[in-house]
């Protein structure tokens, strides 16, 4: 498939995609808000307006890749004040992490879809010079157009596993032009750049910095918060988190857990889904399994009978690690790729993980090649991992001092990033 006939197939899913915002609608209503933003049609201010030609466009898709692109954009305000930042994500969760963590400091809205009329109607209103992709978000025609517009094209925190690899290499006639024509690829790691290699992008184009996500800087008031949330525990309990699970993931986790139960009754577990519209269905999921729950929305006290703790809360999951002894990562009992296993790393948590870990392959790699997390294949295999390192308080500590130790022996890649972002912007403002 080249870009043609990629057009001609979005131009013709388009009425799909838009069926598809309205049914994710039902369930979360801020899909149904804010459509002149997915269609290149934000509304601007006459100041935000009149940066046109001064902007650098920064694109996450939702939380995870929002977290990652936190430091950067941090960096790049404090360093370069003068530099307007337009940020845009692809989820309301996103756009909700971004509006909390950086307010009116920067320009947010949502990424325009990847048709050419709607990327250059984006583009004219912003007509950015420089545009940082952050990890593996590529789309033909974002790139295609920013290219032809003047701006260059970095790719951030660049990851590519080796089941994205064989899906670029299905469409080796649509993906090999949008990769050529990628100015910088910065990679996570060696293997990411092999992959990227393979796929043709020039190795002068490639460079390897490490991952941003190692630049994790624990806020000032976490110990004051983890306080507050352990004030309302009844009595001392080993507390396991399952952080960022996934639809039919629940299953698996309460199944593992209710083992655990068997050997330590006073398990406590700290259940957090990934998206907010789950909250209600996975509250209604442990009560089915005749758990008994306490929801943190009701902020009632967790009582030594408690059995599931919800975290049904947003921008809250750092303060859940720290009030946990071990942190099972979701996303890993199913097929989506696991989400962050730095962040409980950061806190010293022994770190498991199930065996679907392609967006965070080299870390995950590196972590359990230090000791400081483990694989398990299913639910079964979770239980005995918790109850293992349960049992071992030595081992808890080992892992723990291990995940902190890789993280500090892997900090510059914003450093270097950043680098290569203000290089660009030089290169292609006035």
């Amino acid at each position: 498939m080249n870009r043609l006939a990629y057009n001609i197939l979005f131009t013709l899913v388009l009425p799909l995609i838009v069926l598809r915002l309205l049914w994710r609608a039902v369930k979360a209503p801020a899909y149904a808000r804010r459509w002149g933003e997915r269609f290149g049609a934000p509304r601007l201010s006459a100041q935000q307006q009149a940066l046109k030609g001064k902007w650098l466009w920064l694109h996450a898709v939702s939380v995870g890749e929002t977290l990652a692109a936190a430091p950067l954009v941090r960096k790049l305000l404090a360093d370069h004040p003068d530099l307007p930042i337009v940020m845009t994500t692809m989820t309301p969760t996103g756009s909700e992490r971004v509006q909390a963590l950086f307010g009116d400091s920067i320009c947010h809205v949502y990424a325009p879809y990847d048709h050419p009329w709607i990327v250059n109607r984006f583009l004219r209103r912003f007509q950015p010079h420089t545009v940082v992709i952050m990890e593996t978000e590529l789309w033909p025609n974002i790139i295609h157009c920013s290219k032809a517009m003047g701006a260059r094209v970095i790719v951030a925190n660049a990851r590519l596993s080796e089941k994205s690899f064989r899906g670029y290499e299905k469409f080796a006639k649509l993906g090999k032009p949008m990769l050529q024509a990628i100015d910088c690829i910065a990679a996570q790691a060696e293997p990411d750049a092999a992959r990227f290699e393979r796929l043709g992008v020039a190795r002068e184009r490639l460079t390897i910095t490490g991952s941003i996500k190692f630049e994790i800087d624990l806020p000032d008031d976490l110990a004051q918060k983890r306080d507050a949330m352990k004030a309302s525990f009844a009595g001392t309990r080993p507390v396991l988190i399952a952080a960022s699970t996934r639809e039919g993931e629940e299953e698996h986790v309460l199944h593992a857990f209710k083992q655990c139960l068997q050997t330590m009754p006073d398990l406590l577990l700290i259940l957090v889904p990934r998206h907010p519209e789950r909250f209600k269905p996975v509250a209604r999921l442990c009560e089915q399994k005749g758990l008994t729950l306490v929801k943190r929305s009701e902020h009632s006290v967790v009582t030594e009978q408690t059995q599931v703790f919800l975290g049904d809360s947003m921008g809250e999951m750092l303060t859940y690690f720290s009030v946990s002894d071990v942190a099972f990562v979701g996303g890993s009992l199913v097929n989506t790729g696991c989400h962050n296993v730095l962040e409980p790393a950061a806190l010293g948590l022994p770190v498991i993980v199930g065996p679907s870990q392609f967006n965070f392959q080299s870390i995950c790699e590196q972590l359990e090649s230090a000791g400081a997390l483990k694989t398990v294949p299913d639910a079964n295999g979770l239980a005995q991992a918790v109850l293992q390192v349960f049992a071992d308080e030595s081992l808890r500590h080992t892992m723990g001092a291990a995940g902190r130790q890789l993280i500090e022996d892997n900090r510059g890649a914003l450093q270097r990033i950043e680098t290569l972002v203000w290089q660009a912007c030089q290169a292609t403002r006035i």
